[in-house]
């Protein structure tokens, strides 16, 4: 179900309307209409608190452009957030799409999922709608070549061949301790791509891959799992899968004292703050290839202290969807209208400054954006420290973890 947002900037606007002398309400200078964001994330099912963080993140970005003043190129028009659930269901994605257009909305961004975010995408390029993904991983949804989708984070392969050549750059320095793994995967489209790019690239660092193991979303228990990799005996445990399997197999594998050299993921939906606050003895020593944020950046910082005054955790989903917001705002200055072609093209343009992200200068090529890089970052005393690349790092790495007793 799509709801409107716009109760706080009703409220805002009819304060603005300043009374007369007389005590009567001026009706001159209307207000243009808002421009309408449509925000598509899955705030139900069970991937439910990963979409209401980005939700979170979006609705924040919306309020701050409109105390900034606005579009000012449009004559400080406001934006207005469009909400949708999609219920972690590609078909209920695809109807908010159509919903959405039916309110007139300029542009979309979401949708956590990658095939929410596929299928979501490919409806509103039948409207020529602009859709800028927040969250999604596969590089199929940048491969298709529809110019009306834009990515400004890195997907699959990006994180992948990073997270392979930091790997590779922890190991030589630790002597060439790992050499295999195995790779537990969540069995869709996300889980299943990351685990097959790993595999076919591990050798390339001198590290093999015993097995690959896959499992249901959602899956309540994963002692028999543990119980094979205890088995197979690896250095190195690596998963791709989402928040509460995610968070589940690290506290069994811990549990059962399952000894190895790292715990190292990419693109680990689990590994956040939530995460490490919760379960700080469980996550000690655990690595990351992510999404993160600039530790270095002021606005980063100053964004992640208003995020947790609200009793909220700063996870990437928040930033992620606050910089797509921000990225969006920017485009509309630029292009100066809300037409669908100009903004398109002004997207496409884009040399927008992701102040909160550890990025190179944006460029978007066939949708994706090149500047856009993943971090490395490890669980250490109940807090996560970047530990590359090394000029983001606020950390140095501990690898090989120590041993259980």
């Amino acid at each position: 179900m799509s709801v409107r947002i716009s109760r706080r900037g009703f409220v805002a606007g009819t304060t603005a309307l300043a009374t007369s002398s007389l005590g009567f309400p001026s009706i001159s200078g209307a207000q243009a209409a808002p421009v309408k964001v449509g925000m598509i994330h899955p705030v139900t099912g069970f991937v439910a608190y990963n979409g209401q963080q980005s939700r979170l993140g979006g609705t924040m970005a919306v309020e701050d452009v409109n105390k900034a003043g606005g579009i000012k190129s449009m004559g400080g028009v406001k934006l207005e957030a469009l909400l949708g659930d999609s219920q972690s269901k590609v078909e209920v994605g695809v109807s908010e799409v159509e919903k959405m257009n039916e309110q007139g909305v300029a542009a979309y961004i979401g949708c956590f999922q990658s095939p929410v975010g596929i299928a979501a995408s490919q409806a509103a390029a039948k409207y020529n709608t602009p859709f800028l993904i927040d969250v999604g991983a596969s590089d199929l949804i940048v491969n298709r070549g529809l110019k009306n989708v834009f990515r400004l984070k890195p997907g699959f392969g990006v994180c992948v061949d990073d997270g392979i050549a930091s790997l590779g750059a922890l190991n030589k320095a630790a002597n060439n301790v790992a050499k295999t793994a195995v790779i537990v995967h969540e069995s869709g489209e996300f889980g299943t791509g990351t685990a097959k790019l790993l595999a076919s690239k591990l050798p390339s660092i001198g590290i093999t891959a015993k097995e690959l193991i896959a499992h249901d979303n959602p899956t309540r228990n994963f002692d028999n799992i543990a119980l094979r990799i205890r088995s197979l005996a690896p250095d190195i445990v690596m998963m791709s899968n989402y928040g509460n399997e995610y968070m589940l197999l690290a506290r069994t594998l811990f549990q059962q004292k399952v000894n190895v050299a790292g715990f190292y993921s990419i693109l680990g939906g689990g590994f956040n703050y939530k995460f490490v606050k919760d379960m700080p003895d469980v996550s000690q020593y655990m690595m990351d290839v992510n999404h993160w944020f600039n530790p270095k950046s002021a606005k980063a910082q100053e964004l992640k202290k208003r995020v947790e005054a609200m009793g909220a955790f700063f996870t990437f989903e928040v930033y992620l969807t606050y910089s797509n917001v921000m990225l969006l705002a920017d485009a509309l200055e630029h292009a100066g209208s809300a037409d669908k072609e100009k903004l398109t093209a002004a997207l496409a343009a884009s040399t927008y400054k992701a102040d909160l992200l550890p990025y190179g200068p944006t460029k978007f090529v066939n949708g994706q954006n090149q500047g856009g890089r993943p971090a490395v970052m490890q669980s250490l005393k109940g807090d996560i420290e970047v530990i590359a690349p090394e000029e983001f790092a606020s950390a140095k790495a501990v690898f090989p973890k120590p041993k259980f007793g």
